[in-house]
């Protein structure tokens, strides 16, 4: 374990952008003639491997898995009402879009409750439906990596929790 980072080979790791990662790798290399230590980070439901720079990491917006409780509240703003502004769509979706991006479980979670549509509510139009699943793939990954259970049963569990709200 190395003392001066903030992770290690193995860790769990949610980049913004991108969602639940692994630390497969901490290594060095040469580029451009400095020697520069990097996070090796691999996302297998993307197969695409990330490198960022050690000093660079915290800026990226690169942290830890969250907290139990920091799902559980998460978890509790599904339960929630929606709140839909009365803004234009173009408007709105950037705003949810900058949510997914955060990579915050609490903001992401807003926008899955905001975007959720049961069965007696009118249809979704393909931009809403992008993004609702996005947002719902991004939240069912780190509630999964939390819990220890398969991405399949998370998203479960979501949508659970939003028919019975």
């Amino acid at each position: 374990m190395r003392v001066n980072e903030p992770f290690n080979e193995g860790d769990l790791v949610v980049y913004p952008t991108h969602g639940v990662g692994k630390v497969a790798a901490i290594e060095k290399q040469h580029i451009a003639g400095h020697e520069l230590e990097l996070f090796v980070i691999t996302f297998d439901r993307d197969r695409m491997t990330l490198r960022i720079p050690v000093p660079k990491a915290k800026n990226s917006g690169l942290r830890k898995l969250s907290t139990r409780s920091v799902m559980d509240e998460a978890l509790g703003t599904l339960a929630t009402r929606a709140k839909i502004k009365r803004a234009m769509w173009s408007r709105r979706a950037q705003e949810y879009e900058a949510k997914i991006n955060s990579g915050d479980p609490l903001a992401i979670a807003e926008v899955v409750r905001d975007l959720h549509r049961n069965a007696n509510q009118p249809d979704q139009s393909y931009s809403e439906r992008q993004i609702y699943e996005a947002a719902l793939d991004r939240l069912a990954c780190e509630l999964a990596a939390v819990e220890r259970i398969l991405p399949d049963e998370a998203t479960q569990k979501l949508e659970k929790l939003l028919d019975a709200a």
